[in-house]
């Protein structure tokens, strides 16, 4: 079993395992009228805003990445579909895809026809979400009477521990349908919140309320929900609080041999027990997920969803790859990957909301501390992206409906993140030169256009065409993949890989990840969907010279097939957008 606790003191690596930026390191967060200069604190290397954070809320003055000032939102035109709050007497069983029968509970919150519009009432006091392997005894007491309390809330009560994890069954699974009249068909009519933009929205909702709900059951209206930060080597490992068995905490069904502590995430699914080989892949991962895989603001939040548009268009960098992952690692393979690993039961174990409490703080993170040369504007400002909503019981059991246009900066929704370190923001792979080997590979494999469709049940190489030789801004577009969603899916993608270790992940060649949990739906068993994964950061750590071009390495880590690639092309980076001025 991988642990911490082994690691040599003599390792010397290619670059530092924990990379902390210099104190004179600065990060500038450029706004319309204002730059949030970040700097290192001298006290605890924790970066902290030199800003008024009331500047920063939602909608008030111009600091806000969506503030008024900033925003402009595309105007609604005749075909406007924004993906609307599911009508709760159209809620029913979802469906094991395995068998076809239902599944053992149902997922429908109680009904009513009273629903209220949702406005974010006035902060008083910023809530700060701690990191879960830095709170106190006091707060795990406070934390495990809260969720207690709401485990032992009548059955009946849409705040019970039980109806919050059914939230999560009923939007991912199947059970909501859309609304009569706006959708072409069966397959286009049933609701599905992963996998497209509406994947970082709805979570940071659905937390909101459950937060509220948590802090109401105890009389705390400052308690706020505590995160897992898998994305630092001291926190890869679960909580120490969610492993005691007598706790309100712990659940029955986790991974019972690779998962617990002093075990070490294994963010890239690979199999790998050395613990200094997971934290070098971890680190490689997260800057991958956060910064040298995304072309455009799609490439992280997911691909446009609309109503009446079929489910899983593609999902975001964070939630195919470390989010997906944290999921199944922590889930029972015995049983499915149940409950973490299978999002019809995720919600019922408490990990899964610290777990996506971090998911969250990723949002942020990409938001407001990402260098903004990568991605010039990480607004979407789409009509029906904004004006998409969900329904959630509130912390006085009242159903409301909310909207994504007013959870798009977390500060005006009252709640921000303890500072901790970032090692992944400076943990670029070292350069790497694979040409000789290439030379050789390209002999031996197909081009692209002569293989597909293919079954992705062994690893693959392919040769892709570039759209011009040398360095370009492109990306690798992987389209009409049809993947089994009964199944643990996940394949990663290499190029120009100079060697067969798949285990290791910290190098250039390391493309990105496509990784997706089974789940339930009354729909057909099998759903199409694509990736892009950016090519242009790789280009300038690889040599790939006058290459017209690349060796593409495609590397299944699940058993049994599920995927099938329709095609995979190169094509030209969009042109970056600049933020309105």
């Amino acid at each position: 079993m991988a642990t911490l606790n082994y690691f040599p003191c003599t390792t010397t690596l290619s670059h530092p395992t924990f990379p902390k930026p210099p104190a004179s390191h600065r990060l500038q967060i450029t706004s319309q009228n204002k730059n949030v200069d970040m700097e290192t604190n001298s006290s605890n290397n924790i970066s902290q805003p030199k800003v008024d954070r009331r500047n920063m809320l939602l909608g008030l003055g111009s600091g806000g990445l969506y503030s008024a000032a900033n925003l402009v939102i595309t105007p609604r035109d005749s075909s406007a579909t924004p993906v609307q709050a599911p009508v709760l007497d159209r809620c029913g069983k979802a469906k094991d895809l395995n068998n076809g029968k239902d599944i053992d509970i149902n997922c429908c919150p109680p009904n009513t026809d009273q629903i209220v519009e949702y406005r974010v009432p006035p902060v008083s006091q910023m809530k700060i979400r701690p990191s879960a392997h830095r709170v106190s005894d006091e707060y795990i007491f406070k934390y495990n009477m809260a969720i207690d309390r709401m485990k032992h809330l009548p059955k009946d009560d849409p705040r019970n521990f039980w109806q919050q994890a059914n939230v999560h069954c009923a939007y991912c699974n199947g059970a909501y349908k859309l609304q009569e009249g706006q959708v072409d068909g069966p397959d286009t009519e049933v609701l599905q919140v992963h996998n497209s933009w509406l994947f970082f929205p709805f979570h940071r909702w659905y937390l909101y309320f459950y937060e509220r709900i948590l802090g109401k059951l105890i009389n705390d209206p400052t308690f706020a929900l505590p995160f897992w930060n898998w994305d630092n080597p001291k926190g890869m490992t679960i909580p120490p609080m969610f492993l005691e068995k007598k706790s309100a905490l712990y659940n029955e069904k986790r991974s019972k041999n690779d998962s617990m502590p002093p075990a070490v995430v294994d963010l890239g699914l690979t199999g790998e027990k050395n613990p200094l080989q997971l934290v070098t892949n971890n680190l490689t991962i997260m800057y991958n997920d956060m910064i040298r895989g995304n072309s455009d603001v799609y490439g992280f939040m997911g691909k446009e969803y609309r109503q009446g548009d079929a489910p899983d268009p593609g999902p975001g960098s964070v939630e195919r790859s470390s989010h997906t992952s944290i999921h199944w690692w922590v889930g029972d393979p015995e049983k499915n990957g149940e409950d973490m690993g299978n999002f019809y039961t995720a919600g019922r174990d408490p990990l899964f909301y610290c777990h996506h409490a971090n998911v969250d703080r990723m949002w942020t993170l990409w938001q407001y501390f990402i260098p903004s040369n990568k991605v010039p504007d990480k607004r979407i400002t789409n009509f029906d992206f904004l004006n998409a909503s969900f329904l959630f019981y509130d912390e006085n059991k009242q159903l409301v409906r909310v909207r994504v246009r007013d959870c798009l900066d977390n500060l005006g929704m009252g709640y921000d993140f303890q500072r901790i370190d970032l090692p992944w923001l400076d943990y670029r792979p070292p350069s790497q030169t694979a040409g000789a080997r290439i030379r050789r590979a390209n002999t031996i494999s197909k081009l692209a256009a002569t293989i597909f469709p293919l079954k992705l049940d062994q690893i693959v190489r392919v040769v892709v065409q570039k759209t011009k030789k040398g360095k370009a801004d492109e990306v690798l577009v992987l389209e009409d993949m049809e993947v089994d969603t009964s199944k643990l899916l996940k394949f990663d993608v290499f190029v120009n890989d100079e060697d067969d270790n798949s285990f290791e992940l910290d190098k250039a060649a390391y493309l990105g990840t496509y990784a997706q949990l089974p789940h339930k739906s009354e729909t057909n068993k099998t759903v199409k969907t694509s990736i892009n994964l950016k090519l242009t950061d790789l280009y300038d750590d690889m040599d790939i010279a006058d290459d017209d071009r690349i060796l593409v390495t495609l590397v299944p880590r699940n058993q049994g097939g599920g995927v099938t690639i329709g095609n995979i092309k190169i094509i030209e980076a969009p042109p970056a957008k600049k933020p309105a001025a």
